[in-house]
């Protein structure tokens, strides 16, 4: 099963008032373990950055007020490409895998408006899991940020001094396998068991094989002369007899 754990960052919190997308990040899973495969993307809004979302993120370029501190090695984005530019390309990486989103309904607002703008289909909602969604249901009333999940799983977000889309990605993918029973969640017996993958690459279906030495009896020679008197003490009806 592929499955996509995404994070973007934007402008602020409303494409349809001007909000764009600056930056995606993305890592694949496949059966819940990740393949090293990953998405990352800094995007040109083609609009200035408040300072509010400046202050979040560390991303832009011609900010309206720029902070008096801006943080060292702040991304700028006017060499970036248009979501234009890139858009085919997101979508191609996606495909149909399921999207692993913490506070789904705000990323894929943004996505599909900027696929919309591009004249692409949009991203079905249902594609989407929210991990805020489990969050506050498997911990009901209890903090669901990113941040208050990373220490309820002791996952180390050092890293995190401001929101990256990549790094929110990593840290989001092991939040997400702790959020439905750890690393791995079906202790990795589906690919052994539903099929192997031998030498030459083709599929067999996985079947149990007999032991080569057979597991001594652990029936002393005394229980079993006790049994055998036993049985013996039933008659000729007894079933035992029919199956020795």
């Amino acid at each position: 099963m592929r499955e996509i754990v995404l994070d973007t960052e934007t402008t602020g919190f409303d494409p349809q008032s001007g909000d764009r997308i600056v930056e995606i990040g993305a890592i694949e899973l496949w059966n819940h373990l990740p393949t090293g495969e990953t998405y990352h993307q800094y995007i040109n809004p083609e609009r200035s950055m408040p300072r509010g979302a400046f202050e979040v993120h560390g991303i832009g370029p011609d900010l309206l007020e720029p902070p008096e501190n801006p943080e060292p090695g702040a991304v700028t984005l006017k060499d970036k490409p248009l979501f234009s530019q890139i858009g085919q390309q997101f979508v191609d990486f996606v495909g149909d895998a399921k999207l692993v989103i913490h506070n789904a309904a705000f990323d894929m607002k943004f996505l599909n408006a900027e696929l919309e703008w591009m004249g692409l289909p949009k991203l079905p909602w249902e594609q989407a899991l929210d991990t805020l969604a489990i969050a506050r249901t498997k911990f009901p009333g209890s903090p669901a940020s990113l941040d208050a999940l990373c220490r309820r799983f002791h996952i180390d977000n050092t890293a995190r001094t401001l929101h990256g889309a990549l790094l929110d990605s990593e840290i989001l993918a092991e939040v997400y396998l702790e959020l439905i029973g750890g690393r791995q969640p079906d202790f990795a017996l589906a690919s052994s068991v539903s099929g192997s993958q031998n030498a030459g690459g083709s599929q067999e279906s996985w079947r149990p094989r007999p032991r080569p030495t057979p597991l001594p009896a652990r029936l002393t020679n005394k229980e079993a002369a006790a049994h055998a008197e036993f049985v013996e003490s039933m008659g000729d009806g007894a079933i035992w007899k029919k199956f020795s």
